[in-house]
């Protein structure tokens, strides 16, 4: 099965079933947001909000606003192909899991997200403020008392353990093997951001400890476990869950790996948000740990120097400039490659479907060949 960059996709954008998966996921999240909504009014009804000074409500609304501004929807579109790579699609079976499931996903990205923003101190998220910079900036305008960066930082996550909250709670809807997947899904996820603050405080630039990183914090969160929920809603037998394990974590690679391109030479106007923040936060990714090996001793200086924050727009452009040059860009185009081949042999495996290995292959290419 041929998944190169250039080879027309498999599925037609106008004939994606995915597509109806997420639209019945947007749905259940509207739902849910709606549910809080009644019941965080009905709680604070004895607080009346005074004009022109700053309000709790701020937290459901900035969460609503965060949930409303987009996304490419890609954990809920995994968890679909795995439901479909296991026969759902065939025989309707774990149809209003997959949903759940989706719709949970989607929330827990939203509090990944909030709090990696916090983290990283990251000023833009979707092309829109970040959640804590637009809680600073209610703090200056209504004159808050004490620092309205830390307001800000406070705000946003609380913002984003109302949202983790919410989709725990959707998850306790599923039976008990899907908790169970859930739990394992956010104990990796945990462990990779942790991972990469703790990678980033010691130095570390090992290319070992970066695959490390991408494969927990990104990879098993984005693409296999979503993919493994879906099958197991659908009654995935062994055969199934292997087959789509080796295209998982291929494709995860993948789209960790783009993920490391976009932070450092992607268009900003297209991501998002800020480029260049991981070579300002030092971050323990395979494109730095490239950097550091095939770097000379100049540009070496030069990354430590921008990865401990005293790095000029000038300095950034540069090093941005040198991962070309030297040839890291190319070395992580080719394992993205080579990660794509690998997600196209799994699905030559016989125990996924042929209709859902099509869907497969066409979503291995959007993930690793995207621009944002």
């Amino acid at each position: 099965m041929t998944l190169t960059g250039s080879a027309r996709p498999l599925v037609s954008r106008e004939e994606r079933p995915d597509d109806a998966t997420v639209a019945a996921v947007e749905a259940g999240i509207a739902r849910t947001i709606g549910s809080l909504r009644a019941n965080w009014t009905e709680l604070a009804a004895a607080v009346v909000p005074r004009p022109g000074v700053l309000h709790t409500d701020s937290v459901l609304d900035l969460l609503e606003a965060m949930v409303r501004s987009g996304g490419k929807r890609f954990r809920p579109r995994m968890a679909h192909w795995g439901w479909a790579a296991a026969g759902g699609h065939r025989t309707g079976a774990g149809r209003d899991d997959l949903v759940v499931v989706g719709a949970a996903l989607e929330l827990l990205h939203v509090f990944a997200l909030i709090h990696d923003d916090v983290m990283d101190g990251s000023e833009t998220r979707r092309g829109q403020p970040s959640v804590h910079a637009s809680a600073r900036e209610q703090h200056r305008r209504h004159d808050g008392i004490g620092d309205p960066q830390r307001y800000g930082e406070n705000i946003a996550i609380l913002v984003g353990d109302l949202a983790h909250s919410e989709a725990g709670l959707l998850v306790a809807r599923l039976p008990a093997p899907l908790q169970e997947l859930w739990r394992t899904l956010c104990i990796e996820l945990m462990m990779g951001q942790g991972r990469d603050l703790v990678g980033a405080a010691n130095g570390r630039r090992d290319l070992a400890h970066a695959r490390e990183v991408a494969r927990a914090k990104s990879g098993a969160y984005t693409v296999w476990r979503p993919l493994q929920l879906g099958a197991v809603a659908a009654g995935a037998g062994a055969g199934t869950l292997a087959a789509l394990q080796r295209y998982g974590v291929a494709v995860g690679e993948a789209f960790a790996l783009r993920d490391d391109i976009l932070g450092v030479i992607g268009d900003a106007r297209a991501t998002g948000k800020p480029v260049g923040d991981d070579l300002l936060a030092g971050k323990p990714t395979v494109l730095m740990a490239l950097a550091d090996q095939r770097f000379s001793p100049r540009w070496r200086r030069a990354l430590r120097r921008a990865s401990g924050g005293r790095a000029s727009s000038a300095l950034v452009a540069d090093l941005q400039g040198e991962l070309v040059r030297s040839g890291v860009i190319g070395e992580v185009e080719t394992m993205i490659r080579d990660a794509v081949a690998a997600a196209a042999v799994a699905l030559e495996d016989a125990a996924i479907d042929r209709d859902a290995a099509a869907g497969l292959a066409e979503l291995a290419r959007r993930v690793a060949w995207r621009d944002a």
